[in-house]
């Protein structure tokens, strides 16, 4: 029924390097204020190349505002945030020459302004025993990876963690979220390949609270936002966790893929009906042009960004922070 046993490294166990030789130790690990400048690098390289070419040697005028503004909006900041940009760029400086570097401090001033009410960290509530955390998004956004580096971030603080691989339509989901589970001493329950995920969860809670976890983190099938049959098993999913405990899941963490742009906002706001989320963390941010993405879902859901992600590694995922964000899209040192 379930597993907790650690398994003989298969092919996520190699990818992920469980029983892999170690590699050579770094001679200059970057910290994460660099890793998080040069993950952005394309996003900011995009806005900077445009504030270049626009504020170069030129007095601002209406046409050099309606062109930053189609700069930020091909960003993904979206038209309420690169409205508002503008419009600060734009006070007491209409046909004056303005320099670059004050373009871009205006800007990571207006971002981090829109950040900063939904910057919040993720709050485990000792009292809750197990905190249960319900991962949700589509396939493919770095859901079950995330759990993994949340589960070794949790398990740094001193906290006993349980995973449940509720992925149960992809073997390499159960496998990858094992070999996390191997890596960070944390138990994974388990079911074979296209079991019911609900029974899953259920038998998860139910070993969590015998053992006295502090956190068990559930993984879920990684769905479309618009195939109704999945969504609905989803719905399953929350029910029986609400049978065990009428206040879980204490936290609904929707992982978005930073690369999607535009469609982020589709996800969230339908996962947001059907799942409850309460949360969201941004993956993948290093391999965009389109990180903006962040600030448009800030101003339009308000909901809380607890993790922000710009790389493989598992210190690659760290609690979000408003102010770093909006320097680091800038391109500001």
């Amino acid at each position: 029924m379930t597993d907790d046993t650690p398994k003989k490294p298969g092919l996520m166990s190699r990818l992920f390097g469980v029983g892999a030789v170690a590699p050579a130790p770094e001679t200059a690990k970057l910290n994460w204020w660099q890793r998080l400048k040069s993950g952005l690098a394309r996003s900011s390289s995009s806005i900077g190349q445009g504030i270049t070419d626009l504020f170069t040697k030129r007095r601002l005028d209406d046409e050099t505002l309606q062109d930053f503004e189609d700069v930020l909006i091909r960003a993904d900041l979206g038209l309420p945030v690169a409205s508002r940009i503008v419009e600060a760029v734009g006070k007491g400086r209409y046909g004056k020459e303005i320099e670059g570097e004050e373009v871009k401090a205006i800007l990571a001033a207006e971002v981090t302004k829109t950040l900063t009410p939904v910057a919040k960290p993720l709050v485990i509530d000792e009292t809750k025993k197990p905190f249960v955390i319900l991962m949700v998004g589509v396939n493919g956004s770095g859901k079950t990876t995330t759990i993994g580096k949340l589960a070794a971030k949790f398990s740094s603080e001193g906290r006993k963690v349980m995973l449940a691989a509720g992925d149960t339509f992809r073997a390499a989901a159960i496998e990858q979220l094992q070999v996390w589970g191997s890596r960070v001493g944390a138990p994974v329950i388990t079911r074979p390949q296209g079991s019911d995920a609900s029974g899953l969860v259920f038998d998860a809670l139910d070993k969590a609270t015998e053992a006295g976890t502090d956190v068990l983190l559930i993984d879920t099938a990684g769905r479309l936002q618009n195939r109704t049959e999945l969504m609905a098993e989803l719905e399953k999913v929350i029910r029986v966790i609400k049978k065990k405990d009428e206040a879980a899941p204490h936290a609904t963490l929707l992982v978005l893929d930073a690369t999607v742009g535009q469609n982020a906002l589709s996800q969230v706001e339908i996962f947001g009906k059907m799942a409850g989320v309460t949360g969201l963390v941004m993956t993948k941010l290093d391999g965009t042009a389109r990180g903006g993405i962040l600030v448009a879902l800030a101003e339009k859901f308000g909901l809380p960004v607890h993790f922000i992600g710009v790389g493989e590694a598992v210190d690659d995922l760290e609690p979000f922070n408003a102010d770093e964000f909006g320097r680091a899209i800038a391109g500001l040192e």
